[in-house]
């Protein structure tokens, strides 16, 4: 007697099974292979990025504030120059456009003498900073007392002749 001939369907389906098992395999394989390279080179790679950042002109250009925004204005004693006689610079370090512009008008309105208002060479600052020139300290924490900023320090990263005549420079941050 002949065997009674297999049905084709029964033929291709153990045949299709294993294909499937086969790619969930591979796929698995290849998830734990992408978590083993990203192990292996997350930490070398975060302080390749940490040491390039550090050594970049960007990371040393940053005014230095945080050091000098704790010196209390008392032990500085009074200004020496009236706001009428204190220059200012305006400089937009926060990317809205206007920005310096809108608060060099009001700072007039205070009654300092306004030298310029233009951007920053970076726009990313976070917070505004006020920065002073040499025996321009007072002048400088009453600016900032003015503006309600705390951060205050001496003139970090700017030319003196890029000051056109200012004693004191407002760097404007996002807050």
């Amino acid at each position: 007697m002949d065997a009674p001939l297999t049905p084709p369907d029964t033929l291709v389906r153990p045949w299709r099974l294993a294909t499937l098992v086969a790619s969930l395999v591979a796929a698995v394989e290849l998830v734990g292979l992408v978590v083993l390279g990203f192990l292996l080179l997350a930490k070398p790679l975060a302080h390749a990025i940490q040491h390039r950042a550090a050594t970049s002109g960007a990371a040393t250009t940053k005014p230095k504030p945080a050091a000098h925004h704790l010196v209390k204005p008392k032990s500085i004693g009074k200004p020496h120059h009236t706001r009428a006689h204190t220059g200012v610079l305006v400089l937009n370090g926060n990317g809205r456009a206007g920005a310096a512009h809108v608060e060099a008008s009001r700072l007039q309105s205070l009654g300092y003498r306004i030298r310029g208002a233009a951007n920053a060479a970076r726009s990313d600052y976070a917070t505004t900073v006020v920065m002073f020139r040499p025996r321009w300290a007072a002048e400088g924490h009453r600016l900032a007392h003015d503006l309600h900023v705390s951060v205050v320090g001496p003139l970090d990263g700017l030319r003196t002749s890029a000051l056109h005549g200012a004693q004191l420079v407002v760097v404007l941050g996002a807050r």
